[in-house]
């Protein structure tokens, strides 16, 4: 049996580690802990109270709300307290709520107002015959901090209401938060700065809105969304909740209506719960849950209030986005492009619903930028479907025998060299025809259309080819029998046959499709038929250092590296062997063709736009470049020819403006019939 006094000290040291992280939270805009475990600790000591009255005091987390205002902000005394919502984790807690609820007013059923619970700053604004003069942060519920000046910088703040005549004093209460989209340039520029990162939308928000200068204020995205009012001298708004928002709309105040509801009794709150969880990867901005509150105001008043927060309304939090737990390693993965991504290894920790092992650690300097070391207690983040990604480091939690990560040289699954391009973030494995992390990618891009063109050879068919391991390098395509191929799903005799006669007929092509199917970084059909021209035959190729790789037009430093690297790979260099041992061929000529032969439509630009009757627009941009013209995206005073399907849009009126000659598909096939010259080494028509 536990004694009294140990129940004293663990409420005692519950207490205190409250108020320390709601300093943290509310007074420096720092949290020490995430959400998820700061809620566990509360839960614990109300119910620890609730079994033990005689352990409540006047000071508890539990009889108050949030922190104490800073002190360099004057205090704001609450007309009417701003008090905090009690939470609900399961369909279990809700189906409690409203049980007690409609046992107080003694109703079958209850309409609830249903709404977002924002994650942000709560403030409250007062306005006077409808200029705004205060503004307040919640503070402790009763006192908060006069934000004033910086609320008046936040462009979504009427300071003026405008409309029907106002009530001679209105309090709207309503939450200061920072779009993801608008967080994440945020964070951007203070990268580029050199300055600390935000963790969050809400930690920058409220680190915004309590700033000293009101011009630092000025620079942030910050926005507001009213969800409710307190004191006022007036008319009322209404008789219900939803009401109140309706006339504060009318006020030309900010409200988040569009994703709002009534609804009736305790399905119709799971419902809602429900569809917004579908939602929420999509909205614009941070949401920790829903709120339910009871719609009618006369039944808000016969419920009342527990000493901080409403028995009238709760809140229905989401499984926990963010959870602490450790970096047991840190391996790499390789994927299907060669790119090397280190992935952190976790301590099992349950977030977001489900429980997370590993985490994406994106790049080498991701893992520099947030210092995270195996060893380190981190926290993990994972929204809806989003692969989980450590956010920060606890770095003052980190043991001493901490070890910090090295990117291998050598790629972990096939050996081959691992290099990083100037500029680029990603470190690659070179060993591309090779390397069966890489293997599903070689085979198909090997077999696309603009390479080798083997048809049929389809995602599927080289899933079952690969993972069968019939198959583990382009070269391989080319000792396939009918036998093996027929056992696959859906291929039939038939089927096998005509693909064993594609791979046939791939073996006749052409040197820059050849060079293009290899799938060499950076290099892709332009850069390939340039390179045919230039060195005439592979070998030529092969033996080619940097400087007389940056000798071919168009060829730069990082193409001509990433050629280097990938013909310096033993690996690569057996499977082109292989490839040309099984019978795959093409033409060449002698070497030192210093550039390419001038094609009849080298220099024209075409801009694609709208559903031609019978060309796709690939075989059209095919056909186009094989015969030395561009084909761009958007319309310019430099483009030539704008080719015209049914429904095309904004670019047919831009190039009418312009005076663009326009091409409909009979007239773009007769140019390319009439331009039907010089593929010996090129893309085939």
């Amino acid at each position: 049996m536990i004694d009294a006094s140990s129940l004293d000290r663990r409420a005692e040291a519950l207490r205190r580690d409250i108020n320390f992280h709601n300093y943290c939270y509310y007074v420096l805009d720092t949290p020490a802990i995430t959400d998820a475990e700061y809620d566990r600790l509360f839960r614990e000591l109300q119910q620890l109270e609730e079994a033990h009255p005689e352990l409540i005091c006047v000071d508890s987390p539990t009889q108050r709300v949030g922190a104490a205002p800073l002190g360099t902000f004057s205090a704001v005394k609450h007309r009417v307290p701003m008090l905090s919502l009690n939470n609900g984790f399961s369909e279990e807690d809700i189906e409690g709520f409203d049980r007690r609820v409609r046992e107080v007013l003694d109703l079958n059923e209850v309409e609830y107002f249903c709404e977002l619970k924002l994650d942000g700053l709560a403030v409250n604004l007062t306005y006077e015959n409808g200029l705004l003069v205060k503004g307040a942060t919640r503070g402790d519920g009763s006192e908060g901090e006069d934000v004033t000046a910086n609320v008046r910088t936040i462009k979504s703040i009427p300071r003026v209401l405008v409309g029907p005549p106002p009530p001679a004093l209105l309090e709207v209460r309503g939450e200061v938060i920072m779009f993801k989209s608008e967080f994440q340039a945020l964070n951007q520029r203070q990268r580029d700065a050199r300055e600390k990162e935000f963790i969050n939308p809400r930690n920058a928000a409220a680190g915004a809105l309590r700033q000293l200068d009101p011009r630092i204020t000025a620079k942030r995205p910050l926005r507001f969304f009213a969800y409710g009012i307190g004191a006022i001298n007036g008319p009322a708004l209404g008789e219900s909740h939803a009401e109140i928002i309706t006339r504060l709309r009318t006020f030309t105040m900010p409200v988040n209506d569009s994703k709002y509801s009534v609804r009736r009794g305790l399905a119709g709150l799971l419902r809602y719960y429900h569809e917004i969880a579908e939602l929420r990867s999509k909205l614009p901005f941070e949401i920790d849950g829903v709120v339910y509150k009871v719609n009618r105001l006369e039944h808000q008043n016969r419920l009342g209030f527990v000493s901080r927060a409403p028995r009238f309304a709760i809140a229905h939090k989401f499984p926990a986005e963010e959870a602490l737990t450790e970096v047991l390693d840190i391996d790499v993965q390789v994927g299907r492009t060669g790119a090397l991504t280190p992935v952190a290894r976790l301590k099992p920790v349950f977030v977001g619903g489900v429980t997370v092992t590993n985490a994406t650690l994106h790049n080498e300097d991701e893992v520099r930028r947030k210092d995270i070391r195996i060893g380190d207690i981190v926290t993990v983040r994972r929204a809806g479907d989003v692969i989980p990604e450590v956010v920060n480091v606890l770095s003052e939690r980190r043991p001493t025998d901490a070890r910090e990560f090295v990117m291998p040289s050598r790629c972990p699954v096939c050996g081959s060299h691992v290099s990083r391009a100037e500029g680029e973030a990603a470190s690659r494995c070179s060993g591309g025809l090779f390397c069966s992390a890489q293997r599903k990618q070689a085979i198909l891009h090997f077999a696309s259309r603009r390479a080798l063109d083997i048809e049929g050879l389809g995602d599927k068919l080289v899933d079952q080819l690969v993972e069968g391991n019939h198959v583990r390098s382009p070269a391989d395509l080319y000792v396939l029998s009918v036998n093996p191929l027929e056992g696959l799903e859906r291929m039939g005799e038939k089927s096998a046959a005509n693909l064993m006669a594609g791979i046939e007929r791939s073996k006749q092509t052409t040197l820059a499709r050849f060079i293009y199917g290899l799938g060499i970084r950076n290099v892709g059909e332009a850069t390939a038929r340039d390179l045919a021209y230039h060195f005439g035959g592979l070998q030529a190729l092969l033996d080619a250092d940097l400087q007389a790789l940056q000798s071919v037009p168009d060829v730069g430093p990082i193409v001509a590296q990433s050629i280097l690297e990938f013909f310096h790979e033993p690996h690569n260099v057996e499977v082109i062997e292989a490839l040309r041992h099984h019978g795959v061929v093409w033409s060449e000529s002698a070497p030192g063709f210093n550039t390419a032969p001038t094609l009849p439509l080298a220099g024209k630009t075409f801009v694609l736009t709208g559903t031609l009757p019978n060309l796709a627009r690939d075989d059209a941009k095919m056909q186009i470049e094989a015969r030395g013209g561009k084909v761009i995206g958007g319309v310019s005073k430099k483009t030539d020819y704008v080719v015209v399907g049914e429904e095309a849009g904004s670019k047919l009126t831009k190039a009418q403006e312009l005076g663009i000659a326009l091409l409909d598909e009979t007239a773009l096939l007769a140019l390319l019939d009439t331009n039907r010259k010089g593929n010996l080494l090129g893309t085939d028509s």
